[in-house]
């Protein structure tokens, strides 16, 4: 066995990757005379930020695609430990395996795409997109993950993998439309709060003004704000002129690192500290101690009662009845206003 090694590609790598890192170690091996038996295995992570430990520990599918029996016999024996409850290896070729994992993430970032154009639609015609949700989501073959509207998606993942498969695609003269139309879809939804922020104040009015920004990451529980619409969306308002007085429980470090010193933008200590004389409040991530705050604090620290919520964790019922202008993905004002 001593003789035998096994090459492991865990990463996110296009289709035929593998092939490449194959004629190369082979040709390096030819260069320097030697001959030495080798497989490689395409074994795609399948880890979520913020909870990478306990996917790995207890995943719920092992991908491994080898065309060599005795890799698939080490990659077995590799993952025996986590996979004793119940089967979860899935053997396939290698370039099956490489496209399981752009295909798995490109499917995610559809269904969210395809969330938000519904709640688009949903303002239009005057429905609200929670009661939309839960009426598909009950359905078995559709479920309720990553069917909940928003500001659209980030991280590095969901982006770059839609991205990588498109050009996969134009590469190999085969246009993808729905990828094309789910990058699209999620592009302009980074522009919804803006959009709302307009509407309220005018957009020759936003000079001058503050807002209190909850949430800065891309998603809760991590500090990463890679195509975060956060960024987007903090970028817009101070190039109108606006004013951002952001808070965020774990990147406050990563937003001080991307903007440094930047006067348009201060980094407050706590949530409530964020809306003192703010003109509004804005809800960027859904972090689970944004869920349940005081609103008459709410009311109070801000110059005007106004949410721009854009991850509709709060019902417009209820706001209504608080006196706070709620803006929020396809419901609240954001449908009244179109009705």
């Amino acid at each position: 066995m001593n003789s035998y090694k096994v090459i492991i590609d865990k990463s996110t790598a296009p289709v035929g990757t593998a092939d490449k890192v194959k004629k190369q170690v082979e040709s390096v091996l030819e260069q320097r005379g030697e001959e030495l038996g080798f497989s490689l295995v395409s074994n795609p992570e399948f880890l979520k930020e913020g909870a990478a430990v306990g996917d790995c520990k207890r995943p719920v599918r092992i991908v491994i695609g080898t065309d060599s029996s005795m890799a698939e016999e080490l990659m077995r024996e590799l993952y025996a430990p986590f996979n004793r409850n119940h089967e979860k290896i899935i053997v396939m070729d290698i370039r099956s395996a490489e496209l399981t994992k752009y295909a798995a993430n490109c499917m995610l970032a559809t269904k969210i795409s395809f969330m938000n154009e519904m709640a688009n639609i949903a303002e239009h015609v005057g429905a609200d997109i929670e009661h939309v949700r839960q009426g598909i989501g009950s359905d078995s073959r559709i479920g309720f993950q990553f069917i909940y509207p928003g500001c659209g998606y980030g991280d590095s993942c969901f982006p770059k993998d839609v991205q990588a498969l498109v050009r996969t695609s134009d590469a190999i003269g085969y246009e993808s439309k729905i990828l094309k139309a789910v990058e699209s879809v999620n592009y302009r939804q980074k522009n919804k709060l803006f959009d709302y922020i307009e509407t309220q104040f005018g957009a020759d009015n936003l000079e001058g003004k503050t807002f209190a920004l909850w949430g800065l990451s891309f998603k809760p529980n991590t500090d990463d704000m890679r195509e975060a619409p956060s960024r987007v969306l903090m970028e817009q308002l101070w190039a109108a002129g606006a004013n951002v007085q952001a808070f965020d429980p774990e990147a406050m470090n990563e937003t001080q690192r991307i903007y440094g010193n930047k006067p348009e933008l201060a980094l407050m200590g706590t949530k409530e500290a964020a809306l003192k004389d703010a003109d509004a409040l804005i809800i960027g991530t859904e972090w689970q101690n944004f869920k349940a705050p005081d609103f008459d604090v709410i009311k109070e620290l801000l110059t005007q009662p106004i949410i721009f919520d854009g991850r509709n964790l709060f019902e417009p019922s209820r706001m209504a009845t608080k006196g706070i202008s709620y803006y929020s993905i396809g419901r609240g004002l954001s449908v009244s206003n179109n009705q």
